[in-house]
């Protein structure tokens, strides 16, 4: 099992950029697909973005396309978040997961239920 730890949370005025990353202990992420998801007060847990293992793809939320861009580093075993433009709408607690392996949610990124692996997360505040 993998342990993720997300950093670089905090609080942010609108229209700035901030960057998250997350951390993983345990095992290498190197086959492994990673997302991050985010929950804001009153809402549901929502899709952000994704990563292929190889990072040769990415996923992005309608919401944030054009803003965030996840990326990662396998030789340091970390998965990124950079957010630009940030809106008020971004503020929420932000969680790193990595993808279920096998064949069942193969090609599959935009849902929760294909993630086994959680970090606790990172807080993002929009100040505007």
């Amino acid at each position: 099992q993998v342990q993720l730890a997300e950093s670089g949370g905090g609080l942010v005025q609108a229209g700035a950029s901030v960057r998250l990353s997350c951390a993983a202990s345990g095992r290498t992420l190197s086959s492994t697909a990673m997302g991050w998801f985010r929950h804001a007060p009153g809402k549901e847990r929502e899709f952000v973005a994704g990563i292929t293992w190889n990072g040769v793809s990415t996923y992005y939320a309608d919401s944030v396309k054009g803003r965030f861009t996840i990326s990662r580093d396998n030789a340091k075993n970390t998965v990124s978040l950079q957010m630009n433009s940030l809106k008020s709408e971004d503020a929420a607690i932000y969680y790193c997961a990595a993808h279920k392996r096998g064949p069942y949610c193969s090609g599959t990124y935009y849902t929760s239920e294909c993630y086994d692996s959680w970090g606790l997360g990172t807080q993002v505040t929009v100040s505007s």
